[in-house]
């Protein structure tokens, strides 16, 4: 039996896709189960809603129940979680606040940052989690830091570009290699080991380019790790090159944005389906419902350099700023 689902669930669905927070979500999930009709055809929908919420909840009391112990996590929000990692007065906190509506404690001495704190950051028409972690010291990181670097999509080396960064690069590699089992390459793999290490995807970021001999130690950096890991350099105080790494960081993420559309209306590129990449008109249907996925004949697809309106089947693989209609 259809599931003969309204017009005002949809835009509730909608809510939550666009939803930062647990609560956010779990509020959208319920709307959505109000407005759904009540019939054998909605059974298994409203089973699911349910389990999303009470999976929700659980991780809510979770995070706050093991806040400052060995199992800290942070749940993820928006496209991906990415987190920074760097030595002491490298400009992790300056960087976040620079990119962030965040305003994390920020000051010349060293260990200013004491937890790990999540803030938001915009680029384009996605918001990415950004996550400042404490400074990285040798055999003396807080317990809890390796689940969060290994639970984040991909890691942001921060160094001071006037203090020796090809070494900090070094050291920081090293130290995440021996004592936490993250290993740094530029593709993540899938392994899953307590005695493997875990691949992470990173990039260095060579802050204060403002200082002076800052060009001559970026030189350093790009030449020492050409070819394995991608290298920027910034200044977080004076602004400079910060647009550009929000895009390098959506570009080491591997995602790409697809946008949808009705039937004679026009898209919404202010809501993208974020997806990554290699996936095909399957996968985009599958992230707006499984109603969607089961029951979808064909799509239309607009971009990718075809031409518009092409129908395509389930396998067709979606490029970034791709638009697609789906006929269900």
């Amino acid at each position: 039996m259809p599931a003969n689902l309204p017009p005002q669930y949809f835009e509730a669905e909608k809510g939550y896709r666009l939803a930062k927070s647990a609560p956010e979500k779990i509020k959208a999930l319920e709307t959505m189960l109000s407005i759904m009709p009540k019939h054998k055809g909605t059974d298994k929908l409203r089973a699911e809603l349910r389990r999303k919420i009470s999976r929700l909840e659980e991780e809510s009391e979770h995070r706050l129940a093991t806040r400052r112990g060995y199992g800290f996590n942070i749940p993820k929000e928006g496209a991906a979680q990415v987190a920074l990692v760097g030595f002491p007065n490298a400009g992790k906190s300056q960087l976040v606040s620079s990119v962030t509506s965040a305003s994390p404690e920020i000051a010349d001495y060293p260990f200013t940052t004491r937890s790990a704190t999540p803030a938001m950051m915009m680029f384009e028409n996605i918001q990415i989690q950004l996550i400042d972690t404490p400074p990285l010291m040798s055999h003396s990181a807080e317990p809890w830091l390796p689940s969060i670097l290994k639970n984040a999509d991909a890691l942001l080396i921060v160094v001071d570009l006037s203090n020796d960064p090809v070494a900090q690069v070094e050291a920081i590699i090293e130290e995440l290699d021996n004592n936490m089992r993250i290993r740094i390459t530029e593709k993540e793999t899938s392994e899953d080991s307590t005695k493997e290490p875990i691949r992470k995807k990173a990039m260095v970021i060579g802050n204060k380019r403002d200082l002076k001999g800052s060009d001559d130690s970026y030189r350093a950096l790009k030449s020492k790790y050409a070819g394995e890991l991608p290298v920027i350099s910034i200044s977080a105080t004076d602004g400079i090159g910060l647009e550009k790494l929000k895009r390098e960081v959506y570009q080491l993420l591997e995602t790409i944005r697809v946008y949808t559309k009705s039937p004679g209306k026009k898209p919404d590129f202010n809501d993208p389906i974020v997806l990554k990449v290699g996936s095909t008109v399957n996968d985009a249907a599958e992230s707006i419902h499984k109603d969607f996925f089961y029951r979808l004949k064909y799509a239309r697809i607009w971009g990718s350099g075809k031409h518009d309106g092409l129908m395509v089947k389930r396998d067709h693989i979606l490029q970034d700023g791709d638009v697609i209609e789906l006929h269900l």
